[in-house]
């Protein structure tokens, strides 16, 4: 049985380089599909946000002289293009889904609103949700959030490439110990990176739970949904 119905998945977009230096990482890709097919055939609704961060990173740009504002535009293509890759490979994995951009570009995909996107999820669609919040100055994490709670998810579930939040950074510190819940003003107080400061705000201000996880094991997604402690839960 599913322990939620309705999600929000976040996924990065440096994790879809898998093995690359660059790009997408085809076998990468597919695993990501197929987990998702696995808890989209559960019954679970599905939203997803997925980063730019393997095309194109906004303010990584700016350090190299971009402006801001068009680096993040960049940015914001760089995530069509991940969902564009990402639908495709869904689709091939025989899932019904949609992309839904924050930015106008039919035919590429369709203009987003709440209630496309929550009619499209109680379609039984997977539907991935592009080009961040359609503006400069705010991260996918941010994005991701502000959908989450928009869509009105039961949760946000943060995939990553570190199976939950420890108390530093577990590839830089190995006596790093690891959280199985936390809540949002210890995030703060131990000034802790799990997402920027403002997705994190908007998160606890609207009582949406994160639920940080190791996306790249295969298996680990259904496990999540399935109620099983793989991760770290943030909430209030």
């Amino acid at each position: 049985m599913a322990a939620f119905k309705r999600i929000l998945l976040k996924l990065s977009g440096e994790s879809l380089m898998g093995e690359k230096q660059y790009g997408i990482d085809e076998k990468r890709l597919s695993e990501y599909a197929s987990q998702i097919a696995e808890i989209a055939a559960l019954g679970v609704q599905v939203g997803i946000v997925i980063g730019g961060g393997n095309i194109f990173r906004g303010l990584t740009g700016t350090s190299k002289g971009f402006d801001r504002v068009q680096g993040d535009q960049m940015g914001m293509l760089a995530t069509v293009i991940n969902s564009l890759a990402l639908n495709s490979a869904l689709q091939a994995a025989g899932v019904k889904s949609r992309v839904l951009t924050a930015i106008r570009m039919e035919p590429i995909g369709e203009f987003y609103s709440k209630q496309k996107a929550i009619s499209s999820l109680e379609q039984g669609e997977v539907v991935i949700l592009s080009a961040g919040t359609g503006n400069p100055f705010f991260t996918t994490d941010t994005g991701s959030s502000l959908r989450a709670i928009e869509i009105e998810a039961d949760v946000m579930l943060k995939g990553t490439r570190v199976d939950g939040i420890y108390t530093a950074d577990p590839e830089k510190d190995k006596t790093a110990t690891k959280f199985d819940e936390i809540t949002y003003d210890e995030i703060y107080n131990r000034n802790l990176k799990v997402m920027d400061l403002t997705a994190t705000t908007m998160c606890k201000e609207n009582n949406m739970p994160i639920y940080v996880f190791d996306m790249d094991t295969v298996g680990n997604l259904k496990k999540v949904i399935t109620g099983e402690k793989i991760g770290t839960l943030v909430r209030n």
